[in-house]
């Protein structure tokens, strides 16, 4: 378990539950107000990228993954600029850590069980080092309740790896007994966020209500992990100019005059369809 330096009490619980179970939360960290402006954020960015070709991918029957940019999100530098989202990120990633992904994923009424899947390939470098290299923060825009399709989890399997996995990503069905007998369903709060590793074998379940439930998608980098490339994050020179020192330190992304409505990338193939149970 790679601890920072001096790492006090509550880093190294940090680093423990991330190389342990590959997930950790931290209750009642934003206020109800904060997760109610972002849901309005998350809506309007959702019509906007409707409403032209590539705005939104599909990661199964009525849900949708969207990638914006940290301005389109009022909240931004609250979330990011918050105590335990950088202490989280320096204890596990180092301190010149990357924010290279914003986005949400909504699963609507009518959402199926995803398959069982990680979110990328295992990086070489987690395979023969057993390092985390990125984490995937989330915050919840609603209160979440057992019919609405919460995220279901499978603690400890951030480092299985085989080559019978579709994609690098997707363990085959002989394997899910593993990944169900080790099922945990979370029923984040608004002001609830989570980190955890993206390798963690994962899955959105069934929306069996009429609401939907959107989550907010942080994704940062230790330097060299490389996942920039698969995203489209820029700022205005204006909105970068107010920013604290403190953000621009891990912002990375491109500084231009205009933004450009994101085009997704990050498609997983293998989410299109869900899980036929």
């Amino acid at each position: 378990m790679p601890l920072p330096p001096g790492a006090d009490d509550e880093a190294t619980a940090i680093v423990r539950a991330l190389y342990t179970d590959g997930i950790t939360a931290k209750k009642g960290a934003f206020s109800r107000e904060l997760a109610e402006g972002m849901r309005e954020d998350i809506e309007a960015a959702f019509e906007e990228a409707r409403s032209r070709p590539g705005g939104a991918v599909g990661r199964g029957p009525k849900r949708w993954y969207v990638e914006i940019h940290p301005e389109q999100l009022r909240a931004f530098v609250e979330i990011v600029d918050h105590p335990w989202f950088r202490k989280v990120c320096e204890s596990v990633l180092g301190p010149d850590y990357q924010i290279v992904e914003v986005g949400f994923d909504i699963p609507f009424a009518g959402a199926v069980n995803q398959p069982w899947h990680r979110d990328f390939p295992m990086p070489e470098t987690t395979r023969r080092e057993g390092r985390l290299t990125s984490l995937a923060f989330n915050l919840t825009a609603v209160d979440t309740e057992e019919d609405m399709g919460p995220f279901e989890i499978a603690p400890g399997t951030q480092w299985d790896w085989s080559e019978a996995f579709g994609h690098e990503m997707f363990p085959p069905k002989p394997l899910y007994p593993r990944y169900q007998e080790r099922a945990v369903r979370k029923y984040p709060k608004m002001g609830d966020i989570s980190a955890r590793s993206a390798l963690t074998i994962h899955r959105g379940t069934k929306n069996e209500s009429q609401k939907s439930r959107p989550v907010l998608v942080i994704g940062v980098d230790a330097p060299g992990a490389g996942n920039a490339e698969h995203h489209d994050l820029a700022v205005t020179k204006g909105y970068w100019a107010q920013l604290p020192q403190s953000v621009r330190d891990h912002l990375v992304c491109p500084i231009v005059d205009e933004l450009t409505p994101i085009t997704q990338k990050h498609s997983i193939e293998g989410l299109v369809m869900g899980e036929a149970e």
